[in-house]
């Protein structure tokens, strides 16, 4: 069976599988993290109106979607850093695909259609050996700064990666 895989930017119409994919991917990425009473609170509907908010901002922003067989799989963004210490001018401000497809090279072709080559930094989560690997092998390092951010009433603990 062949698989079509298309990595494209995101755009208005897409809100809708976007919301229920980002729910998704966050249920598989934060379930040993964050509580499921907070996980239930992600509701696909207010993800999705998130979403076309997303597709209005400027060209300085790039955001795609993984579509597997015209399903969308994935999606990541990237923009001007956000950190005031601005340890790099580009931030990957996230990138999510769903478990059934990691490890197939799909995150590989999202990661590189929003951070081009050169020096870019990133926050993930410390307890995150999947998405740490990932980014190791990107040339991604460890920093040294940490947070600590509000994500669905509860914390989760940050560990800022840069590649030089």
């Amino acid at each position: 069976m062949n698989t079509t895989v298309v990595v494209r930017p995101v755009s208005e119409a897409d809100a809708e599988s976007l919301g229920r994919v980002h729910a998704a991917c966050w249920h598989e990425t934060y379930d040993h993290l964050l509580s499921q009473a907070a996980l239930s609170q992600l509701r696909p509907q207010r993800l999705a109106a998130m979403w076309r908010r997303f597709t209005t901002q400027g060209p300085e922003y790039r955001q795609s979607v993984v579509l597997v067989d015209d399903e969308i799989v994935g999606f990541a963004g990237s923009g001007p850093c956000r950190d005031n210490d601005l340890p790099t001018e580009h931030e990957l401000f996230f990138m999510y695909l769903l478990d059934a497809h990691h490890g197939t090279g799909i995150g590989q072709q999202l990661f590189d259609s929003v951070v081009d080559p050169g020096p870019s930094s990133l926050w993930v989560a410390a307890d995150n050996p999947r998405a740490h690997a990932f980014y190791a092998r990107n040339g991604y390092l460890a920093d040294g700064q940490e947070r600590t951010e509000e994500v669905l009433g509860e914390t989760l603990h940050e560990v800022r990666l840069v590649r030089s």
